[in-house]
Protein backbone atom coordinates (compact mmCIF):
# COMPACT_ATOMS: atom_id res chain seq x y z
CA UNK A 1 0.00 0.00 0.00
CA UNK A 2 1.09 3.55 -0.88
CA UNK A 3 1.94 5.38 2.44
CA UNK A 4 3.07 9.11 3.56
CA UNK A 5 6.83 9.16 3.40
CA UNK A 6 9.13 11.21 4.88
CA UNK A 7 12.88 12.45 3.02
CA UNK A 8 15.74 14.78 3.20
CA UNK A 9 16.78 17.54 0.84
CA UNK A 10 19.67 19.45 1.32
CA UNK A 11 19.76 22.99 0.03
CA UNK A 12 23.57 22.85 -1.41
CA UNK A 13 26.31 26.32 -0.56
CA UNK A 14 25.95 26.84 -4.02
CA UNK A 15 21.77 27.54 -3.84
CA UNK A 16 22.24 29.53 -0.48
CA UNK A 17 24.82 31.83 -1.99
CA UNK A 18 23.12 32.26 -5.12
CA UNK A 19 19.88 33.52 -2.66
CA UNK A 20 17.67 31.00 -4.52
CA UNK A 21 16.40 28.76 -1.52
CA UNK A 22 13.05 30.66 -1.27
CA UNK A 23 12.37 29.02 -5.01
CA UNK A 24 13.56 25.82 -4.34
CA UNK A 25 11.56 25.37 -1.21
CA UNK A 26 8.44 26.74 -2.80
CA UNK A 27 8.44 24.70 -5.70
CA UNK A 28 8.26 21.75 -2.71
CA UNK A 29 5.57 23.23 -0.88
CA UNK A 30 3.51 24.12 -4.14
CA UNK A 31 3.90 20.43 -5.05
CA UNK A 32 2.10 19.69 -1.93
CA UNK A 33 5.43 18.11 0.20
CA UNK A 34 4.82 19.41 3.79
CA UNK A 35 8.18 20.71 5.68
CA UNK A 36 8.59 18.73 8.78
CA UNK A 37 12.15 20.16 9.97
CA UNK A 38 14.05 22.34 8.63
CA UNK A 39 17.32 24.27 9.56
CA UNK A 40 20.28 26.01 8.35
CA UNK A 41 23.49 24.54 9.12
CA UNK A 42 27.34 24.57 8.62
CA UNK A 43 28.39 21.17 8.91
CA UNK A 44 31.90 19.98 9.13
CA UNK A 45 33.50 17.22 7.21
CA UNK A 46 33.26 14.67 9.59
CA UNK A 47 29.09 15.04 9.52
CA UNK A 48 29.23 14.64 5.63
CA UNK A 49 32.14 12.15 5.51
CA UNK A 50 28.52 10.39 7.51
CA UNK A 51 26.46 11.21 4.93
CA UNK A 52 28.37 10.64 1.85
CA UNK A 53 30.38 7.76 2.45
CA UNK A 54 28.53 6.37 5.00
CA UNK A 55 25.26 5.98 3.89
CA UNK A 56 25.80 7.44 0.25
CA UNK A 57 29.06 5.28 -0.27
CA UNK A 58 30.48 8.07 -2.60
CA UNK A 59 33.66 6.99 -2.39
CA UNK A 60 32.54 3.28 -3.69
CA UNK A 61 30.52 4.95 -6.85
CA UNK A 62 33.21 7.74 -7.71
CA UNK A 63 36.17 7.37 -6.45
CA UNK A 64 38.27 9.26 -3.77
CA UNK A 65 38.64 12.54 -6.12
CA UNK A 66 35.61 12.94 -6.91
CA UNK A 67 34.63 12.60 -2.81
CA UNK A 68 37.05 14.90 -2.04
CA UNK A 69 35.83 17.79 -4.65
CA UNK A 70 32.13 16.97 -3.27
CA UNK A 71 33.12 17.64 0.19
CA UNK A 72 35.16 21.15 -0.53
CA UNK A 73 31.69 22.11 -2.68
CA UNK A 74 29.34 21.20 0.34
CA UNK A 75 31.61 22.99 3.08
CA UNK A 76 32.14 26.23 1.59
CA UNK A 77 29.08 27.62 3.59
CA UNK A 78 26.20 26.87 5.02
CA UNK A 79 23.33 24.67 3.81
CA UNK A 80 19.56 23.99 4.52
CA UNK A 81 18.65 20.65 5.72
CA UNK A 82 14.96 19.61 5.01
CA UNK A 83 12.85 16.84 5.82
CA UNK A 84 9.27 16.93 3.36
CA UNK A 85 6.82 14.35 3.53
CA UNK A 86 3.97 13.39 1.38
CA UNK A 87 2.67 10.65 -0.44
CA UNK A 88 5.62 8.48 -1.80
CA UNK A 89 7.79 11.83 -1.50
CA UNK A 90 11.18 9.63 -1.92
CA UNK A 91 10.48 9.07 -5.42
CA UNK A 92 8.68 12.28 -5.93
CA UNK A 93 11.43 15.04 -4.95
CA UNK A 94 13.87 13.11 -6.71
CA UNK A 95 11.95 13.47 -10.04
CA UNK A 96 11.46 17.19 -8.87
CA UNK A 97 15.26 17.22 -8.51
CA UNK A 98 16.53 15.47 -11.69
CA UNK A 99 19.28 13.74 -12.43
CA UNK A 100 22.77 14.66 -10.07
CA UNK A 101 24.31 15.63 -13.52
CA UNK A 102 22.17 18.83 -14.35
CA UNK A 103 23.22 18.54 -18.10
CA UNK A 104 20.83 15.48 -18.27
CA UNK A 105 18.15 16.71 -16.02
CA UNK A 106 15.39 18.42 -18.01
CA UNK A 107 13.44 21.14 -18.20
CA UNK A 108 11.04 21.65 -14.82
CA UNK A 109 13.33 19.60 -13.29
CA UNK A 110 14.81 22.27 -10.30
CA UNK A 111 18.38 21.44 -11.71
CA UNK A 112 16.85 21.70 -15.13
CA UNK A 113 16.07 24.57 -14.19
CA UNK A 114 18.51 26.58 -11.71
CA UNK A 115 21.87 24.89 -13.46
CA UNK A 116 23.72 23.76 -16.50
CA UNK A 117 26.98 22.59 -15.59
CA UNK A 118 28.04 19.32 -16.18
CA UNK A 119 30.53 16.37 -15.24
CA UNK A 120 32.23 16.36 -18.60
CA UNK A 121 32.68 20.04 -17.47
CA UNK A 122 34.15 19.90 -13.59
CA UNK A 123 35.40 16.76 -13.44
CA UNK A 124 38.82 16.82 -16.19
CA UNK A 125 38.84 20.56 -14.28
CA UNK A 126 38.89 19.19 -10.73
CA UNK A 127 36.07 22.00 -10.11
CA UNK A 128 33.32 21.35 -7.84
CA UNK A 129 29.25 19.98 -9.15
CA UNK A 130 27.22 23.25 -7.86
CA UNK A 131 24.14 21.29 -8.82
CA UNK A 132 21.58 23.08 -5.93
CA UNK A 133 21.20 20.20 -4.01
CA UNK A 134 20.79 16.57 -2.44
CA UNK A 135 17.63 14.42 -2.40
CA UNK A 136 17.90 10.96 -0.76
CA UNK A 137 17.62 8.47 -3.07
CA UNK A 138 15.27 5.59 -1.28
CA UNK A 139 13.50 5.02 1.61
CA UNK A 140 15.79 3.13 3.66
CA UNK A 141 18.77 6.17 2.30
CA UNK A 142 16.12 8.97 4.02
CA UNK A 143 15.27 7.77 6.62
CA UNK A 144 19.14 7.18 7.50
CA UNK A 145 19.74 10.40 6.18
CA UNK A 146 17.14 12.23 7.92
CA UNK A 147 18.40 10.88 11.39
CA UNK A 148 22.09 12.12 10.80
CA UNK A 149 20.91 15.20 9.75
CA UNK A 150 17.94 15.88 12.56
CA UNK A 151 17.10 14.58 16.61
CA UNK A 152 13.71 13.50 16.65
CA UNK A 153 12.43 16.63 18.51
CA UNK A 154 13.25 18.46 15.31
CA UNK A 155 10.39 16.63 13.44
CA UNK A 156 6.92 17.63 13.53
CA UNK A 157 3.65 16.04 13.05
CA UNK A 158 1.20 18.38 12.07
CA UNK A 159 -1.76 19.03 9.23
CA UNK A 160 -2.00 21.64 6.76
CA UNK A 161 -4.95 23.70 6.37
CA UNK A 162 -4.72 21.99 2.66
CA UNK A 163 -4.05 19.03 3.36
CA UNK A 164 -6.77 16.52 2.72
CA UNK A 165 -6.97 18.85 -0.55
CA UNK A 166 -3.78 17.11 -1.56
CA UNK A 167 -3.96 13.97 -0.02
CA UNK A 168 -7.58 13.39 -1.54
CA UNK A 169 -10.77 13.31 0.30
CA UNK A 170 -12.25 10.17 1.04
CA UNK A 171 -16.15 10.55 -0.08
CA UNK A 172 -18.90 9.97 3.08
CA UNK A 173 -20.96 7.03 2.76
CA UNK A 174 -24.25 7.24 1.36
Amino acid sequence: MTEIQRTLVVLKPDTVQRGITGEIISRFEKAGLKIVAMKMVQPDEEHFHKHYEGISKLVSRWGEEIYNITLSQLTEGPVIAMVLEGIESVEHVRKMVGTTDPKESLPGTIRGDYTHITRAYTNPRGSTLPNILHASGDESEAQQEIALWFNADELYDYRTATEAVIHGNVPAAK
